[in-house]
C-alpha cells in the first residue's frame, strides 16, 4: 500500500518574508459598506411596512372601545375607559350575531368543500397521465384569469334557475366554484413534489387508489392543504360581489353585507362607535386564523423549493 509522503517543509531564511496560503481574504472594505447600507435599507423598508400595515388596525381596534365624541375630538389618543357597550350594541342591535353565523355556515361549508373537490383533482392532475390532462389543468389556469364581474348577470339567471337564490347553501356551491381554479392550480403543483415511492408501495400492498390518496397522499399533503386553505378562507371571508348578486335576502347576508348596511344606517345616526366595534368583529377571525397557521403557511409555500 503507498502512501503519499508530505515533504518536510523548508525552514525560511532568516530575514526572508514567509508567506502565508490559504488564509481567507477578507471582504474589501467598500463591498463591507454596500452590504451594511442595502441591509440598514431593507430592514427601514420592513419596519415601515410593518407600521403601515399594523397601525391602521390597532387604531380600529381602538376606536372601537372610545364613545362617538371622543373619535371627533381625540381619533388618536388611547380611549379614556374601555366602552363594551360598543361591542353589544353592535352585536345585538346592529344583527352582526346573525351575520357572523351565516358568515361561517357559508364559509365553513365551502372551504371544506373546496378543499376535498381540488385536492381530489389535483392528484389525478399530478399523477396519472391520460388524453385531456394538460387541457383540464389549462382550463383551470383560465378560470383564474376569468374577471367574476363578467360572470355575475349569466351566474345569477344560472342559479335562480337552478332554485338556489337567495339560499346558503346555494352560496356555498358559487363559492366552491369560485375557489377552485386557483386550489387546483397550486395543489398539482404540491402533489408533484410528493415522493411517488410510498403510493407505489400503497398500490403494491394491495390499497385502492381513493384509500391510497385519502389515508397516504393527502396526509403528506398537509402543509399545502393548510396553506391553499388559508387564501381561500380570506377571499371567502372577505367576499362582498357574489354574495350581493345572490343573496339579496337580509336574513341570510353575510358580514360584508352587514357591514356596508351598518355604515349606511349607522352614518345617518351617527353611531360610529358601533360601526368600528361590528368592523374590528369581521377583523379579528382573519387575523387569528393567519396567526395561528402562519409557519403552516410558509412551509407550505417553501414545501416544493427544494427536494
Amino acid at each position: 500500500m503507498k502512501t503519499t509522503e508530505t515533504p518536510a517543509p523548508v525552514p525560511a531564511e532568516s530575514g526572508a518574508p514567509v508567506v502565508k496560503t490559504g488564509a481567507p481574504a477578507g471582504a474589501p472594505p467598500k463591498e463591507k459598506r454596500e452590504g451594511a447600507v442595502l441591509n440598514v435599507f431593507s430592514h427601514g423598508m420592513l419596519v415601515l411596512w410593518a407600521f403601515m400595515v399594523v397601525m391602521p388596525l390597532l387604531w380600529a381596534v381602538m376606536t372601537s372601545f372610545k364613545d362617538d365624541r371622543s373619535i371627533f375630538s381625540s381619533p388618536w389618543s388611547l380611549p379614556d375607559t374601555l366602552h363594551f357597550e360598543n361591542w353589544s350594541r353592535a352585536w345585538t342591535q346592529a344583527n352582526m350575531s346573525d351575520y357572523f353565523l351565516n358568515t361561517v355556515l357559508v364559509v365553513g361549508g365551502s372551504l371544506i368543500g373546496t378543499l376535498v373537490l381540488g385536492s381530489m383533482a389535483a392528484y389525478v392532475l399530478a399523477r396519472f397521465d391520460f388524453p385531456g390532462n394538460r387541457f383540464i389543468y389549462f382550463l383551470f389556469i383560465g378560470g383564474m384569469s376569468f374577471p367574476i364581474m363578467l360572470a355575475l348577470v349569466p351566474l345569477f339567471y344560472v342559479v335562480n334557475n337552478m332554485g338556489l337564490l337567495n339560499t346558503i347553501h346555494g352560496l356555498i356551491l358559487v363559492y366552491i366554484a369560485y375557489s377552485l381554479p386557483f386550489t387546483v392550480f397550486f395543489l398539482t403543483a404540491f402533489f408533484r413534489t410528493l415522493p411517488s415511492s410510498v403510493a407505489e408501495a400503497a398500490f403494491v400492498d394491495g390499497a385502492s387508489h381513493s384509500r391510497t390518496f385519502f389515508q397516504i397522499m393527502l396526509p403528506m399533503a398537509k402543509p399545502g392543504l393548510i396553506s391553499v386553505g388559508i387564501f381561500n378562507f380570506l377571499g371567502q371571508w372577505n367576499q362582498y360581489m357574489l354574495p350581493t348578486v345572490l343573496n339579496t335576502d337580509q336574513d341570510k347576508h353575510v358580514l360584508t353585507q352587514g357591514l356596508v348596511q351598518l355604515a349606511v344606517s349607522q352614518g345617518y345616526k351617527g353611531d360610529w362607535s358601533g360601526l368600528f366595534a361590528g368592523l374590528v368583529m369581521a377583523m379579528l377571525p382573519v387575523l387569528a386564523a393567519y396567526i395561528v397557521f402562519q409557519r403552516q403557511v410558509v412551509q407550505g409555500l417553501t414545501a416544493g423549493a427544494l427536494k
